[in-house]
């Protein structure tokens, strides 16, 4: 029994890190990933551990309890551990200034290291950490603790090019020059195509000087000249098949893996920060399943998008217009400009459709009453379209958006992007008209549909037992340094 014991604990082990921010589109790619690597076990003939760590205000809402608050807070759910983390504010809020911005780095910092230290304290030292795209405050812990960083990129390739290139290689200065011409093509190294002004993330084309603009370019600066120099290994959240070009090139300058879809099954439990109850599910699933197959537009735009009263009265005219059934999420925090527009919305949907405060997604895509999901097009939901073989029409609003609908449509060709008018309006009309070009009977549907069908079976085959994503997860956990016990 000692013998065996001993050579239990001589057993090589690894533990990851893995911070993510509050969003929730972070959150839940980061806990399929936290979930996938303890369950490999056994690689190098040791076992794998993982600790998600979140922002505390989000701890709070993930396991509301007396002792959410403390500092030393922890719990489990049976596969993976979670820590809160603490920015000294903890309310959710951004930083208000290039000052908040600097305290609260500095406190996120001592709080993540705090809870490496006390992990090594309870002999599970952090051989890895991890961030959801970017993270200054993991560059600091690996820093003081001398801990390998890995970079879990919940964006496409093209995105990290992109910005590898805008950041590293000094192609700021030329999309500085010609930010304010949208239709201005820009070239980058090893990318299929030239991508104009108004098809990149919207936050290297922000000149109006904000503090947001200014927060983003800071802390991506900063991030990608480490990246550079260092060049931390990169996990990335998309498939060999889509992204051939921009992958063949971000080789040349990282060690980079791909781990695409990382979205889990529709049957697996998702992290739900807006409300969302058993009798909430049990309401719309059931509605889905009084409808005929592929005859529902899906309709959500995302964790942080927020539209006019004047926007979402546009949308759900050019929905009834239609004339097919639909569900539209609309957040309760989601309109700007009035205070009960969901509740009013739903009033009025009549039997047409239904509206919600917020569903499980992937279930809902995964359901075969739906034909079309109208999507801001950020990466999850992108994703969460392919696996499920649901069409898209896009209606990009900020960050990766605009980059993921360019390729969602002329790419990969599962898709069509909406136009707005001069002033920044999605018209009802232009709604309604993308809606019938993708669930109609015409060739341009038609063609959708066979490439939609053809990407799901690519992604699931990825995603499956001994697919690429785990094959590659495998060879990313083989490349980290172990901690012998």
């Amino acid at each position: 029994m000692a013998n065996d014991e001993g050579r239990h604990q001589r057993k090589i082990r690894h533990h990851f890190l893995l911070v993510s921010y509050g969003f929730q589109s972070h959150i839940n790619p980061g806990r399929v990933l936290a979930h996938r690597l303890a369950r490999l076990g056994g690689v190098d003939g040791g076992s794998i551990s993982v600790t998600l760590s979140v922002p505390a205000a989000t701890y709070r809402c993930m396991f509301p309890s007396p002792d959410a608050d403390a500092a030393e807070a922890t719990t489990t759910d049976g596969v993976i551990s979670y820590v809160p983390y603490s920015d000294g504010v903890d309310d959710g809020s951004m930083p208000r200034d290039a000052a908040d911005r600097a305290v609260r780095r500095r406190t996120t910092s001592a709080s993540l290291s705090a809870a490496a230290a006390r992990l090594a304290g309870r002999g599970r030292p952090v051989t890895c950490i991890m961030c959801t795209v970017v993270s200054l405050p993991v560059l600091d812990v690996a820093r003081e603790h001398d801990i390998p960083v890995a970079v879990y990129w919940i964006q496409t390739a093209t995105l990290l090019a992109i910005n590898y290139h805008y950041f590293v290689h000094g192609y700021s200065e030329l999309v500085a020059a010609h930010a304010a011409d949208p239709a201005h093509e820009v070239r980058l190294p090893g990318l299929s195509r030239p991508l104009q002004i108004s098809n990149l993330p919207s936050y290297l084309t922000d000149m109006s000087g904000s503090e947001s603009a200014k927060a983003f370019s800071e802390v991506f600066q900063e991030f990608f000249q480490y990246m550079g120099q260092w060049q931390p290994k990169v996990l990335v959240t998309t498939l060999d098949e889509l992204e051939p070009d921009a992958l063949a090139e971000m080789k040349r300058h990282l060690e980079v893996f791909t781990v695409g879809p990382m979205v889990g099954s529709s049957t697996e439990a998702r992290v739900h920060l807006f409300k969302h109850d058993s009798t909430d599910k049990k309401r719309y699933m059931g509605w889905l399943q009084a409808h005929p197959e592929k005859s529902v537009v899906y309709v959500s735009f995302g964790s942080l998008s927020k539209y006019t009263k004047h926007q979402m009265d546009e949308i759900v005219g050019g929905l009834r217009q239609c004339g097919r059934p639909y569900l539209l999420v609309v957040r309760r925090d989601g309109i700007a400009d009035d205070d009960d527009e969901s509740g009013s919305l739903e009033k009025n949907t009549q039997s047409q459709g239904m509206v919600v405060d917020w569903c499980n997604q992937l279930e809902v895509l995964s359901h075969p009453a739906v034909g079309c999901f109208v999507s801001h097009c950020g990466w999850n939901s992108t994703m969460e379209a392919m696996v499920s073989g649901v069409p898209i029409v896009g209606v990009p609003n900020m960050f990766d958006q605009p980059t993921n609908v360019l390729f969602v449509e002329e790419e990969w060709e599962v898709g069509i992007k909406t136009e707005r008018s001069g002033d920044g309006v999605l018209l009802g009309t232009e709604l309604a008209r993308c809606v019938e070009l993708v669930m109609g009977e015409g060739a341009k549907a038609m063609a959708i549909r066979e490439k939609v069908k053809a990407l799901k079976e690519v992604a699931q085959a990825a995603a499956g037992v001994g697919g690429s994503a785990e094959r590659n997860l495998r060879d990313f956990v083989k490349a980290i340094p172990c901690q012998n016990q």
